[in-house]
């Protein structure tokens, strides 16, 4: 099954390199950006790169969430792919192949990127070593997961004047996942029905067990 591996832009976003901060500060300062985030909508588009940063796929679509747990993330170009959480569930659904795939929501959110976003923000010091750098209007957040069942290897959050503006995650192999927003609107009325989703008639469907915690 074709996944989407949600999440990033590229590595040099910061022509000038800093010092990071490795501390408790870090992460104070990624919950004081998220916290106040209680709804997000935004067009994107993501590209996959591989370890020599040749792209291998190019998508586009667009993405809502509204925290806690509620995300929706629907690819439409070059084919439609759309994964929903509900608060409790997972849900990935392919058109093309008729299949759906659902799993609990994993409250350490450290297996789905996408998801740390809807997540709780106090919940990233627990989950993930935070380093932070800074030039000018931009800061960029360096995120290492704790644990080791996790899909990415290093995970980074980007926001100029304090507004979220990329994503990337990077895996054991080096290929990297960015995407970058543009009309991002932030707090505003989205509509509950986003994040429900009603099993298409014949579809195939996969339930998955979340993965016991360590």
């Amino acid at each position: 099954m074709r996944m989407i591996k949600v999440l990033a832009i590229t590595g040099g976003l910061l022509a000038v390199p800093f010092a990071a901060q490795a501390d408790q500060a870090s992460a104070d300062r990624l919950s004081h950006l998220l916290e106040p985030l209680k709804t997000y909508s935004a067009d994107f588009e993501q590209q996959i790169l591989d370890a020599g940063g040749s792209s291998l796929q190019d998508t586009s679509g667009h993405m809502w969430l509204s925290r806690p747990g509620h995300f929706r993330w629907e690819v439409n170009q070059p084919y439609r792919q759309l994964v929903v959480s509900d608060g409790n569930e997972v849900t990935l659904y392919d058109p093309d192949l008729e299949q759906v795939t659902i799993q609990p929501l994993d409250d350490r959110v450290t297996h789905t990127p996408a998801l740390l976003l809807s997540g709780r923000a106090s919940a990233l010091a627990d989950n993930y070593d935070v380093t932070r750098q800074q030039q000018g209007a931009t800061e960029t957040f360096t995120l290492v997961p704790q644990a080791n069942d996790t899909l990415f290897e290093q995970l980074k959050l980007t926001f100029y004047s304090e507004k979220l503006d990329a994503l990337q995650m990077t895996d054991s192999t080096g290929q990297r996942t960015a995407i970058d927003f543009d009309d991002a609107e932030t707090n505003v009325s989205i509509d509950p029905a986003q994040f429900a989703f009603e099993i298409p008639e014949g579809a195939d469907v996969i339930r998955e067990q979340s993965p016991a915690a360590p």
